[in-house]
């Protein structure tokens, strides 16, 4: 449920058995003791290890990884820890790239040195320690193909930045590294994402959570995101032609419907009229789309033209 007063979702209070002596819970109070134990195994060595290799340690218990899987969140809810915590980790997918610089493990890594691809976010959020930059901001990019084009032509030093991306829907590791540089840095974050509904979901993932992890929204969300670009008002203001916009599905249609409702976008005037423009207009684009007046249209006149005119919501 989500809470206006925290602005983010959070876990219902509500308690669940798994009885042993019950024939329609015991393999599920099984499952979740056997992890228990891996998990303890874990932490008494002081070592990780992947969602993967949990499901490889007892397969016979587990018929498939989704068990092993399900009971992770349930056990950190048990334990009232977060799911890092556990020692389980799922394989990293965000990159990071620009203006800062942090020890990972006591290795030095500086993200302005790691070419066009930029440094795979850890898993291991709690060993990146010494945190330093002199970025005016967070630019989280939805794509990573546009991440790539603005690593490409080294955006972050034109307008000193940490650029991140979570290739899409974001991992844990990619939601809790954004906070760790927000809460450290006390610097904005401003949002890179496409003109479509979905583009908006995955904002509100970072800034709110998601209900599957909502009993750790406290360390996943980063609130306050400002929605940079691309938005619906855009396609007007720089004129994109009528082929280069997207007809919107009727899930779409229903997507922003829904999405209207949210308490995330209510709260945000700004953010109706652009949503409500998208669902008129049954219009939605790309962020390539910019493509469309040159590569680096997007790098060398719509960034720095939004970044100077402080044009976000």
């Amino acid at each position: 449920m989500y809470v206006e007063a925290l602005d983010r979702i959070v876990l219902k209070d509500r308690v669940s058995q798994r009885a042993f002596a019950n024939a329609s819970t015991v393999r599920k109070a099984a499952i979740t003791t056997r992890v228990m134990q891996l998990v303890h195994q874990l932490l008494r060595k002081n070592i990780h290890t992947s969602k993967r290799d949990i499901f490889y340690a007892d397969p016979n218990l587990f018929s498939a990884q989704e068990e092993s899987d399900a009971v992770l969140n349930d056990i950190a809810c048990i334990v009232g820890c977060t799911r890092t915590s556990l020692a389980i980790v799922a394989s990293d997918k965000g990159v990071v790239i620009g203006r800062v610089s942090f020890r990972e493990a006591g290795d030095l890594i500086d993200c302005t040195k790691m070419g066009i691809g930029g440094k795979a976010i850890p898993p291991y959020i709690d060993q990146i320690t010494d945190i330093q930059s002199d970025a005016e901001f967070i630019l989280l990019v939805e794509k990573n193909a546009v991440f790539t084009r603005l690593s490409e032509d080294r955006f972050y030093n034109k307008f000193p930045c940490i650029m991140i991306t979570g290739k899409g829907q974001p991992d844990v590791a990619t939601r809790l590294f954004l906070r760790r540089m927000r809460d450290t840095l006390r610097i904005p974050v401003l949002g890179l994402v496409d003109a479509d509904p979905y583009g908006l979901k995955i904002l509100s993932v970072y800034m709110s959570g998601s209900k599957s992890m909502s009993y750790d929204s406290a360390n996943l969300t980063t609130p306050d995101i400002k929605w940079l670009g691309v938005r619906p008002s855009d396609l007007s203001k720089l004129n994109i032609p009528d082929q280069c916009r997207l007809p919107m599905s009727a899930s779409d249609i229903e997507t922003g419907k829904s999405l209207l409702k949210e308490d995330f976008i209510t709260k945000n005037p700004a953010w109706v009229a652009e949503l409500e423009t998208m669902v008129n207009t049954k219009e939605k684009a790309e962020i390539q789309v910019l493509t469309h007046f040159g590569f680096q249209f997007i790098t060398e006149v719509y960034l720095p033209t939004k970044l100077k005119a402080g044009d976000w919501i």
